[in-house]
């Protein structure tokens, strides 16, 4: 059995173990990484952390780190006040909003990580306060950012428009991203429909639902609150909460201001300045912290930690193969199948397994080649192939092993965080085979010579 083979069966093995025993994913993935690579790529332990995913856990730290702050001090209830209000206390435009926002800052040219890591910790504030399916609104938020990705400027389209025009293929950049926008907002508009968007319709922040976060905020698979009896002391006690909170406006005092300050240093210098969202974070928190350390206690426990080691030993496993030359690998064999038409389908489908499990814009910059021999042949639309690749390759990013997702899971709230997981790696395992071909008999079938 090649080593390639046994890679790829571990990794499976990985999963599974993980699913029927409560043992995290990410420790035992580290476990895989050094046997793998001990004793089949015969690696050294060097070269083995070298895969570590440094950035993504400096991005989840300092990220939950700076919000956890902002929560603690009121400024993200102040902030959710203040969108409520800019909607004219419509809460069902809220996800919609949540949406645009990000694709907003991504097709002007931003990192998708960074738009994510700042629209998202709001999304949930305000779903929390709403009652709204907290995997409504990071759906929305993630496939935003998705949507804008591709843009002529965004990181996604640059990426892919250049590694096209140099392997001479001739591709449409407005359509690629009319397509990706397209299918973004399809998935979007789903989730609205399937998550619960529809009990949205007429309410508003004079009168939200039962703020009974600790207990209801809670369905995140399906949306909808514990039931309430008329007439019992509970229901009268959590009725009079909610009208109180419902009058609630919260102010802005010395705290609050150095904290948006540091919320709006975080958005300039991440998009503007191009700087590691990360480190930002984590720079503008810690600086909060001592000047503020009343509201700062505990706030390291908020990490998310359980999610960084997750994160990061998948990660670690998969930044393996793809050194060790697994990946690369796998998609020759799919090239190499006689029928292009076939070849085409199974390059759709690796391109969103493995980007559900990896960096979209480096799996972009490596699916696009792999399959330039087949295009070049003639037999298949460029265009079509290309979008497709692209929305399958990024629409899985809702995955909670890859960043965005991952950055949903952080942010949630702690007794929510295992439904969360559950709930994006049950869309996004959907979407791995939904996407492909759905794609595949919508545009490189009907284009295909």
């Amino acid at each position: 059995m090649s080593p390639e083979v046994i890679a790829l069966l571990v990794l499976g093995a990985v999963f599974l173990v993980a699913t029927v025993r409560p043992v995290n994913m990410g420790a035992l993935a580290l476990v895989a990484t050094f046997i793998v690579g001990t004793f089949v790529y015969g690696m050294s332990d060097k070269e083995i952390l070298a895969g570590f995913p440094g950035s993504m856990f400096v991005i989840l730290v300092g990220v939950t780190y700076l919000f956890a702050l902002a929560m603690r001090n009121g400024t993200v209830d102040w902030l959710v006040h203040a969108a409520t209000r800019a909607v004219g206390g419509r809460i069902v435009l809220m996800p919609f909003v949540m949406f645009l926002i990000p694709a907003a800052i991504t097709a002007i040219g931003a990192a998708a990580p960074a738009a994510c890591a700042i629209t998202i910790p709001l999304a949930l504030r305000f779903a929390r306060r709403y009652e709204i399916n907290p995997l409504l609104m990071s759906l929305m938020v993630i496939q935003g950012t998705t949507a804008g990705g591709f843009s002529p400027i965004g990181i996604y389209g640059v990426i892919v428009n250049g590694v096209t025009d140099g392997a001479g293929l001739a591709t449409n950049p407005p359509l690629l991203f009319a397509g990706t926008f397209a299918a973004s907002s399809v998935l979007g508009a789903a989730a609205f429909l399937l998550l619960g968007g529809r009990k949205l319709i007429g309410r508003r922040h004079e009168s939200p639902a039962k703020p009974q976060a600790e207990t209801v905020g809670a369905a995140v698979a399906g949306g909808t609150p514990a039931p309430h009896h008329p007439g019992t002391a509970a229901a009268t006690t959590t009725t009079q909460d909610a009208d109180q909170w419902a009058e609630e406006r919260p102010t802005l005092d010395v705290q609050r201001v150095a904290t948006l300050v540091g919320l709006v240093a975080l958005i300039v210098a991440t998009l503007a300045l191009d700087l590691h969202v990360g480190f930002v974070a984590l720079t503008i928190g810690v600086l909060l912290t001592v000047a503020f350390p009343a509201t700062a206690k505990a706030v390291v426990d908020k990490v998310a930690w359980s999610t960084v080691l997750l994160i990061g030993g998948i990660m670690t496993y998969v930044a393996m193969l793809e050194e060790q030359g697994t990946i690369t690998w796998l998609g020759r064999g799919i090239v190499s199948i006689g029928t292009p038409l076939i070849a085409a389908l199974v390059l759709l489908l690796i391109g969103a397994v493995v980007s559900a499990f990896a960096s979209t814009t480096a799996l972009l910059g490596a699916v696009i080649p792999l399959a330039t021999p087949l295009l070049l042949a003639g037999d298949l639309n460029v265009t079509a192939v290309v979008v497709a690749l692209c929305v399958c390759s990024s629409v899985v990013d809702c995955s909670p092993l890859s960043t965005m997702g991952a950055l949903a899971v952080a942010n949630s709230a702690e007794e929510d965080r295992e439904r969360m997981f559950r709930g994006l790696m049950a869309w996004g395992m959907s979407l791995v085979l939904i996407a492909p071909a759905v794609l595949w008999t919508s545009l490189i079938l009907p284009t295909a010579s």
